[in-house]
């Protein structure tokens, strides 16, 4: 393998990381709580159509360099505004809305941090 392609993809082991455990949500989801996990996704899905939220996502993973900022950030977000989900501050949300939000921020933005990687390096 290419030097250039493992040291790329040294740096982008966080990104992996976070694409990998989207995924395992999914799959266990299905197992655990299918409508649940059905309700979280189709939530997802049309955030998706919410091309702000997605724009925000990509540039946050395309132009801050620390990544970690971002993924732990965004982590922290979703565990701070779930906590006042459950004390009643935010009552037109649910913990789910804000998960599927999350999914979707985390997802672009790792997708538009590995392309980041990609230029880099010229590949």
């Amino acid at each position: 393998m290419n030097d250039q392609l493992k040291t790329m993809l040294l740096k982008a082991k966080l990104n992996f990381a976070i694409l990998g455990a989207i995924l395992i949500i999914a799959v266990l989801g299905k197992f655990i709580n299918p409508e649940l996990t059905n309700s979280i996704f189709i939530t997802a899905d049309q955030l998706v159509s919410d091309l702000y939220i997605v724009f925000i996502a990509i540039t946050l993973g395309a132009f801050i360099p620390n990544f970690k900022l971002v993924a732990f950030g965004s982590i922290v977000a979703f565990i701070g505004t779930a906590i006042l989900i459950r004390l009643g501050v935010f009552t037109y949300l649910t913990t789910e809305y804000v998960f599927a939000v999350l999914i979707v921020i985390l997802g672009f933005a790792s997708i538009a941090n590995l392309y980041r990687h990609y230029r880099e390096f010229g590949l």
